[in-house]
């Protein structure tokens, strides 16, 4: 089956559309748009012509992929992308907008589910099966692990990282790093402890949830994670950790010391 397109849909020429594409009424895709198979692109949504996305993804209505930078700097015939994994669900009024880097991209991942008016900025990365609750806003350069859990109405200040499997309460406001595995918020935003029900959900149970649980208290008591049972989540965090970091550390925990 080819792709079903609304009659009122604009389809500019050399756009690439996937087997089994539907596009909904008065959806407009731009010229150099690439859209994988099984994508359904909903009605009065906006795909511009930087966007590569995979298959199975579906972009409700308004929702617009792609846009310009919200930086006064930026030069509009920079060539960079908007990048998109697979099955991903986009809802009412999501933003995502192109790289400011030249040759470079704002990445998506894969299976992510991004909740109404939830938006993520250029030069971000995201990774697989996270969410954005409504109004989620991300600035410029963020990095989103995978697994990410975002409450609504949290906004992240550009150039702050959110580790894997952390989950952020509602209407936090994020100005510094966020640790992986953890549960962050309250004002000014805190890390109280591992997002336990995450984890359990992911499968990081038994022996590995115990080492995780002995690095909190190391990291909060400004000690060496080096003593610990050697885990995929243990090495994860120590190469976390072991990037310099931008915006420092919320919270009580310090390992710069």
């Amino acid at each position: 089956m080819t792709a079903l397109i609304h009659p009122t849909a604009f389809i500019d020429t050399g756009v690439t559309l996937g087997e089994n594409v539907c596009v909904g009424p008065f959806a407009v895709i731009e010229s150099g748009a690439s859209i994988g198979a099984n994508s359904q692109i909903g009605a009065h949504a906006v795909v511009h012509g930087q966007v590569k996305m995979g298959t199975g993804n579906v972009l409700h209505p308004h929702a617009v992929l792609g846009g310009l930078p919200q930086d006064l700097g930026f030069q509009k015939q920079t060539e960079s992308w908007l990048e998109i994994g697979d099955n991903n669900a986009f809802r009412e009024g999501f933003t995502a907008h192109r790289a400011t880097v030249a040759g470079s991209a704002t990445r998506i991942g894969s299976g992510c589910y991004f909740m109404n008016n939830s938006h993520v900025a250029h030069d971000c990365s995201v990774g697989d099966k996270t969410i954005f609750a409504n109004n989620v806003a991300i600035g410029g350069f963020v990095e989103v692990g995978n697994n990410v859990f975002m409450g609504g109405a949290v906004v992240v200040h550009q150039f702050c990282r959110i580790g894997a499997y952390a989950i952020v309460q509602g209407t936090t406001g994020i100005n510094m790093d966020v640790i992986p595995f953890m549960l962050i918020g309250g004002r000014p935003a805190k890390h109280y402890r591992l997002n336990i029900v995450g984890l359990r959900r992911a499968g990081i149970v038994g022996d590995n949830y115990k080492v995780l649980s002995a690095a909190f208290r190391l990291l909060k008591n400004k000690k060496s994670l080096e003593e610990l049972q050697s885990t995929e989540e243990l090495q994860y965090l120590k190469n976390w950790l072991a990037v310099d970091s931008k915006r420092g550390l919320h919270g009580f925990i310090d390992v710069s010391s």
